[in-house]
Formats: structure tokens, C-alpha cells, sequence
């Protein structure tokens, strides 16, 4: 009996671990972005108001960083841009709710991750092109 080899190719599994690894450097730079931006609004006794709007560019700050940094093989970078954005979405939002110190589903969190992955979308673009030239 012969037994089949279910392995994913070769170039799949560089390009998971390449999102694995974009992954883990967006939440790095996200927990660091937060907290400078957490010392900024204290300092400067800035409105709470302001405080989406500081996370929205944390989040797309995040992926296109981490994007820029770990995308290097060519091919599919829109995909695994909106990979890294999906899952960093996914990620961060557990990772913020845990300390925080509640979970909280409603319609924001659908926000959160779409516009994720339109930021790893386009970022994944510039990643590609970057490297091509």
C-alpha cells in the first residue's frame, strides 16, 4: 500500500509562515504603537475622542510595517496581504479585549478586520512592487 503525501508544496508553506511571521511583528508594533500613543494622550491630556481614530492608524500602520518586513517571496501578495490583515483583525481584537478585561462582539469588531484587510490588501501590493524593482 502506497500512502499519500498530504503535505502542503513547498511554496505554500514559505508563504504561511511568511503571514505567521507578519503576524506576530503587527501585534509587537501595535502593542508598542498603543502604548506611545497611550503616554502621548496622557502627556499631552489630549480628548478621548481622538482615540479610534489613533487606533485605525495603529492598525494599518501595523500591517503595512510588518507587511513591508516579512513579504519578500514574489507572487499573491494582495492574498497574503489580506491574510496578515484578516488574521492580525482576528488577533489583535483578542488580544486587546483580554486586557481590557472583556469581550465585547458587535458591529466594530466586523470594522476592525475589514478594514484590516483592505490595509494588508494594499499593503501587500506595495510589498510586491517594492520588491520587484
Amino acid at each position: 500500500m502506497s500512502e499519500k503525501n498530504n503535505t502542503l508544496p513547498i511554496g505554500a508553506k514559505y508563504y504561511a509562515m511568511e503571514v505567521v511571521k507578519a503576524l506576530i511583528i503587527a501585534i509587537i508594533i501595535s502593542l508598542l504603537l498603543v502604548l506611545l500613543s497611550a503616554f502621548i494622550i496622557k502627556t499631552f491630556n489630549l480628548s478621548t475622542d481622538i482615540i479610534p481614530i489613533i487606533n485605525q492608524v495603529i492598525r494599518s500602520v501595523s500591517v503595512l510595517i510588518a507587511s513591508l518586513i516579512s513579504l519578500k517571496r514574489s507572487g499573491n501578495g494582495w492574498l497574503r496581504g489580506i491574510a496578515v490583515g484578516f488574521f492580525y483583525g482576528i488577533f489583535a481584537f483578542i488580544i486587546f479585549s483580554l486586557l481590557s478585561g472583556g469581550f465585547e462582539f458587535d458591529l466594530s469588531l466586523l470594522n476592525n478586520v475589514v478594514i484590516c484587510m483592505a490595509s494588508g490588501l494594499v499593503s501587500g501590493i506595495i510589498s510586491m512592487l517594492i520588491r520587484r524593482n
